[in-house]
């Protein structure tokens, strides 16, 4: 398969590409999944002709990502996507502990919603500043 892309939108690809990489990954510590670092470094492998050669490295005979590439900023896109994510979730699971566990129906949709826009608002505010967990368990 063969398809053009611009200089810029190739650039995109990398960052697309790593993102994903990183997503699927990043956790498997030595259970990676080798085709899609495999993918990864086919893609990235095109970056010396592009006048891109700083945003890769040889690894163990693989071109991968390089550090400088790391450590422009990519992961600040990672972390500000780990972020929202953490307290969507966060706000879900504490409306529905609210609810007593209950699933989210047509009947209690708008009660969960709006707990969950409470739970957020909160957390825009102050973060974690106002969560506390009792560490002694039930009795």
């Amino acid at each position: 398969m063969k398809f053009e892309l611009t200089e810029q939108q190739y650039r995109y690809l990398l960052d697309l590409v790593y993102i994903g990489n990183w997503v699927v990954n990043s956790t498997r510590e030595n259970d990676r999944i080798r085709e899609y670092d495999e993918v990864e470094s086919l893609v990235f492998s095109h970056c010396p002709e592009h006048g891109m050669k700083k945003l890769v490295e040889y690894l163990d005979g693989d071109l991968i990502p390089s550090r400088a590439f790391a450590d422009g900023g990519i992961h600040e896109a990672i972390e500000n996507y780990e972020d929202v994510t953490f307290y969507e979730i966060l706000a879900e699971e504490l409306a529905l502990r609210d609810m007593d566990g209950e699933p989210m129906t047509r009947e209690n949709y708008n009660e969960l919603l709006d707990r969950i826009d409470t739970y957020l608002d909160e957390f825009d505010e102050h973060g974690t500043d106002h969560i506390s967990v009792d560490l002694g368990g039930e009795s």
